[in-house]
């Protein structure tokens, strides 16, 4: 059996023109030459190696299709645009709804590139039984999947976990913001990430979390007693505190 919901948060955008995987290439951090076995999740970041967008690719005919938060994806076009210069690239929003499930995936689905818990993602009409559409909060939670996680200009990918989520890609070449990902990859390590906590008590998304008094990290989504946090890994030990929460690593 086939649940799924409607996804209005998500906004695809259709790239075409002879020099689009070309163009696609040279900015994202996953090598596009993958979408001849199918879609992958990439994505877009600022010189200093910093997110900006992240979202979905595949093959659509002519054409790529962009699947982005709906907030994001005017901000995303103008973004890509900037980088068009001569290149024969045309970038338009597209109109299909994006839809999301689990179970049997309708005919044009693919599953989620990010972690197969995370279901199917289907652009156009779907007719399949109803799915609450926060089905979705608790297993990227279990899975440490990062969504509104994920801050402009501030995160880092690799901190993210996002060579664990398929989403970059260390042998495909340059891509903006690549020498400082590739460092943090190849020449440091990490002291800093996404983590899941137990959480007990109530802190609102974006707290801030202290360890022992001393700054630890963020709080972010949390679902059911569990949520996800950006941590110092060296202070991320023992009973922490977020406002009126004591958290814990999960």
């Amino acid at each position: 059996m086939s649940k799924g919901f409607h996804d209005k948060s998500r906004q695809l955008l259709r790239i075409t023109g002879s020099d689009r995987l070309s163009f696609l290439q040279g900015l994202v951090t996953n090598d596009v030459n993958k979408l001849d076995t199918g879609p992958i999740y990439a994505a877009l970041l600022s010189a200093q190696g910093k997110y900006l967008f992240d979202f979905f690719l595949s093959h659509d005919g002519d054409g790529v299709l962009l699947d982005v938060a709906a907030a994001r994806a005017s901000a995303l076009a103008q973004r890509l645009s900037m980088y068009r210069l001569r290149a024969d690239v045309q970038i338009e929003a597209d109109a299909r709804p994006v839809w999301r499930g689990v179970g049997d995936a309708p005919e044009g689905a693919f599953t989620d590139p990010r972690h197969q818990a995370m279901g199917w993602r289907l652009y156009g009409a779907a007719s399949v039984a109803a799915l609450p559409e926060d089905h979705f909060e608790a297993l990227r939670i279990e899975h440490i999947i990062p969504e509104p996680e994920l801050v402009e200009n501030e995160t880092y990918i690799l901190e993210a976990g996002f060579e664990r989520l398929n989403g970059v890609d260390f042998r495909k070449g340059c891509y903006v913001g690549q020498e400082i990902t590739a460092r943090m990859k190849h020449k440091t390590e990490l002291k800093k990430g996404l983590r899941r906590v137990a959480v007990e008590g109530e802190a609102a998304f974006g707290t801030a979390i202290t360890a022992a008094g001393k700054p630890a990290g963020t709080l972010f989504t949390v679902v059911g007693g569990h949520g996800l946090a950006h941590l110092r890994f060296d202070r991320a030990q023992g009973e922490m505190q977020a406002e009126g929460a004591t958290l814990v690593l999960a």
